[in-house]
This record gives structure tokens, C-alpha cells and sequence, in this order.
């Protein structure tokens, strides 16, 4: 599939499109990202968002990180209802030509370059797999590939990689953690959160 070959090839798929078969980014990102009927299938996550305040700001600078545009990215969080808990957005400009998206080294340098990361140790990323949801920089990221993440972990960063439930564990771990629901991270990374007494 055209789609998935170019998903591996370039990270991302409209990457593919554009090279070889003249897509305007910006046409295709209005005709079909923010063009997808999201409001009835992204709700606000009440749950998701206790978790994500309950990261300790002094400690953590919330940052995202998507291959999306930024029309697309700013929609998703939105409609998740977290859209104010973040300090910033590095997202793949479809307006710059050719433009870098993970797991790109380039791309990786620019997040690190937007969020004022000093060093890639404080770097924390947590890749979700299949849809992209949120994430956060410590300086915690939100992802979607085993690809990315394993970009990530070679980089320097603290990758953990959250697997959807109904998918089988990948044969090689993409990160240092694996994890199945994104509220594991109080029991990974307790001196992040406010209350670390409700780790488990």
C-alpha cells in the first residue's frame, strides 16, 4: 500500500505524496486532515487531563510534538480539552519545502531548538502508537509510531512507547518503557508528578 510505504520511507505519508506526485501540502492538509469530521470521534478526556496537570510545571516544560500541521494539531488538543496545558507546539510545516517530520534527526533538532532544551538527557518522549493523541518534553512529546520512538531512544531520550490494547507487543521494544495506558507514567516517572502518591 502507497500509503504505508511512504509512512516508512519518509515518516510521513503526504512526505511521499509531495515528492513524487506533486500534492500541494496545504491543499491536502484542508482537504483531508482538517477536513475529518473529529468532533464526534476526539472528546475532551477529563482523565488525561488530571494526569497532565498533575505533572509538576516547575520540573517539566510541557511541549508537544507532532508530524501533523499545525492546524490539525491545534484542533486534536482542543477537542481533547488540553489545549492550555501546554507551553508550546513543534509541529511539520507544510508550508516549507521539503519539509522534515520525524523520525528525522532534523526534525528532532528542531523540537529540541523550539522547546529551549539545553541538553537531549532531559529530553522525555512518550509515543503513542497508531493515533497521535498529546504528550509532553521534560522539556514530555505525542506520537504515534514504534519508528519514532526508537528515533528517540537513540537519540538520547527517555522513550516510552504506548501501545494501544489491542495490539500485540512489537518484537524489539522501541524505548526503554513500554506501557499500555499513559497513566503508567506516574509509576515511571513518580518525581514528575505532583502527587506521587498515587503511583501504584
Amino acid at each position: 500500500m502507497l500509503h504505508m510505504k511512504y509512512y516508512q520511507d519518509f515518516g510521513l505519508a503526504i512526505s511521499g505524496l509531495v515528492r513524487h506526485h506533486k500534492v500541494d501540502p496545504l491543499e491536502y492538509n484542508r482537504e483531508v486532515d482538517d477536513a475529518l469530521p473529529l468532533d464526534g470521534l476526539i472528546t475532551p478526556d477529563p482523565e488525561l487531563r488530571r494526569l497532565l496537570e498533575d505533572i509538576d510545571k516547575s520540573k517539566v516544560k510541557m511541549w508537544l510534538f507532532t508530524n501533523a500541521h499545525i492546524t490539525h494539531g491545534k484542533r486534536v488538543v482542543k477537542l481533547l480539552g488540553i489545549e492550555d496545558l501546554f507551553e508550546g507546539i513543534t509541529f511539520c510545516d507544510y508550508r516549507k519545502l521539503p519539509f522534515i517530520c520525524k523520525p528525522h534527526r532534523e526534525m528532532f533538532e528542531k523540537a529540541e531548538a523550539e522547546a529551549g532544551v539545553r541538553s537531549v538527557e532531559d529530553c522525555y518522549f512518550v509515543g503513542k502508537c497508531r493515533r497521535s493523541l498529546s504528550c509532553n518534553f521534560l522539556t514530555f512529546l505525542a506520537d504515534d509510531s514504534h519508528l519514532n520512538c526508537r528515533h528517540a531512544q537513540a537519540r538520547g531520550w527517555t522513550t516510552a512507547h504506548l501501545l494501544e490494547p489491542d495490539l500485540p507487543e512489537p518484537a524489539a521494544r522501541a524505548g526503554k518503557y513500554q506501557i499500555r495506558d499513559l497513566a503508567c507514567l506516574r509509576n515511571i516517572f513518580p518525581q514528575f508528578f505532583t502527587d506521587p502518591s498515587l503511583a501504584s
